[in-house]
């Protein structure tokens, strides 16, 4: 049953019709783009082969800790828009939290679609190969673009293509998209097995000697790479008016999510150990998109031959397709929910009449995403990393102590087990992450930027709408 604070979704255009199954499909696709596929062999690289199947367990963990936030507010507030509603339930609709919606609604304009345009410039880089000339510009007056761009931004605009049905029908095309996820994940571990097992057996080099700074240091980097590619165990918060049993089937999703992914990539990385060992000291020096994303491909054509490598690339094709599919899925709902409540424009309130879906506002991400493909990786995973955890992790992990501090008496059908500790912990792993990423500086600019830009709008329409932190009229006084 629906909390009481939460508003009937029927009131709002959306029907609860998604289950734990495909709840916790949704965030798996969203974790499994095609992120630890490229990131595989340089975890190993930076940690080194004794240390990288840690750094998996302890990107895990802070997974774990936020995700128990994420989990708490989600059967607390099941609302379309995820941290939106928590945002405004957290710091007051009236108050506070009526700028910071609107804030992290803002900051989503850009970092969804840059989380999407991830997913689709991975893609494309796969797609290079099979057709190298990809990688060549189209245009020989402007040879900053890439064919390769032009590709994933088609991808953005098919993926919201078919992302424009009844919620019935994308869910049954999610199932597929999923067989196809499971289906590379499967292709990394066996192929990786068979590679050992036709070479020799299972076994790793002794490990270069090294002191406990050094390695602690490549564990850090390392770490700091799995917890990007962990990213997506919140995904079916942004869904919560359309959700059954959200008090149930919310934090049940998170937490498999995060178990059963956590799984793969740890055997994921056992598998490749071999294959990659001696790869690694070359990884560490030349962090060159296409070598990274060989290597992954390169495994399973060692183990079983060229069609298997081909065949393992056109996988993680899929793979990364259909994480771009969840990602707007859900991202669509949330400026829909904003304008929907007045707090963003109006235009992105509207439902399909006959689909059922906010479909201005899963457009408008569409094109947006579709623009940030013409970007580079590099630039898109460092701006998105920064402003979500400075315009949206810190402000959920120090709201929900908060929450517990103003309205203890709140109905909370999830509590976070070792409060509060699970929150401090996923604060100080994210502080860790922002003050050791390479150009730190820059992407701390880029999300203040994005913070005092979205203020300014917001203090803008808040003077002429008479809201926070404006006084209102006499007459509505009255």
């Amino acid at each position: 049953m629906t909390p009481p604070s939460s508003p009937a979704s029927g009131a709002a255009g959306l029907q609860r019709r998604i289950g734990l199954r495909s709840a916790v499909t949704f965030n798996m696709l969203e974790m499994i783009g095609v992120g630890p596929f490229i990131t595989l062999p340089l975890v190993i690289a930076a940690a080194g082969y004794r240390l990288s199947p840690w750094a998996w367990l302890l990107g895990a963990a802070i997974a774990v800790a936020d995700g128990l936030v994420w989990a708490e507010l989600g059967a607390a507030f099941p609302r379309a828009g995820g941290s939106y509603a928590f945002l405004r339930e957290i710091y007051g609709p009236d108050r506070a939290g009526n700028w910071l919606s609107f804030l992290y609604v803002w900051q989503l304009s850009f970092s969804a679609p840059l989380s999407i345009a991830s997913g689709c410039i991975g893609l494309a880089s796969f797609l290079a190969w099979f057709w190298p000339g990809l990688d060549r510009p189209p245009l020989a007056a402007l040879p900053a673009l890439h064919a390769s761009s032009f590709a994933a931004a088609a991808a953005c605009l098919l993926v919201t293509l078919l992302l424009y049905r009844r919620l019935s029908i994308v869910t049954g095309v999610a199932w597929v998209l999923f067989v196809g996820v499971l289906a590379a994940i499967a292709g990394v571990i066996v192929s990786g097995f068979a590679h050992a097992a036709a070479t020799g057996g299972w076994h790793l080099p002794a490990s270069p000697a090294s002191s406990i700074g050094v390695a602690l240091g490549g564990l850090a980097q390392a770490t700091l790479i799995t917890t990007y590619d962990y990213w997506g165990y919140y995904n079916i918060t942004f869904l919560g008016s359309e959700v059954r049993q959200p008090e149930r089937t919310i934090p049940r999703a998170i937490l498999l999510s995060v178990l059963f992914v956590s799984a793969f990539y740890v055997a994921m990385n056992m598998a490749a150990l071999p294959a990659v060992r001696d790869a690694a000291g070359h990884l560490a020096r030349n962090a060159a998109d296409t070598i990274r994303l060989q290597l992954v491909a390169d495994i399973a054509q060692s183990a079983f031959g060229r069609w298997a490598g081909r065949l393992m690339a056109a996988l993680i094709v899929w793979t990364a397709f259909s994480s771009v599919f969840s990602l707007l899925l859900g991202y669509s709902r949330v400026p829909y929910a904003a304008a929907r409540d007045g707090n963003y424009f109006r235009y992105l309130a509207a439902v399909h009449p006959r689909h059922g879906i906010p479909h201005r506002s899963l457009v408008a991400l569409g094109l947006v995403a579709a623009f940030f493909c013409f970007f580079s990786l590099q630039q898109v995973i460092t701006l998105l990393v920064v402003m979500r955890i400075l315009l949206q992790f810190f402000f959920q992990q120090i709201g929900v102590i908060l929450l517990r501090i103003r309205r203890p008496h709140l109905a909370r059908p999830f509590r976070i087990p070792l409060y509060p500790l699970p929150p401090i912990v996923a604060m100080a792993g994210f502080v860790f992450i922002v003050v050791n990423r390479a150009n730190a500086l820059g992407g701390l600019e880029a999300a203040a930027g994005i913070a005092v830009s979205g203020s300014a709008i917001y203090l803008l329409r808040a003077r002429r709408l008479r809201q926070w932190p404006f006084p209102a009229h006499a007459e509505t006084r009255k």
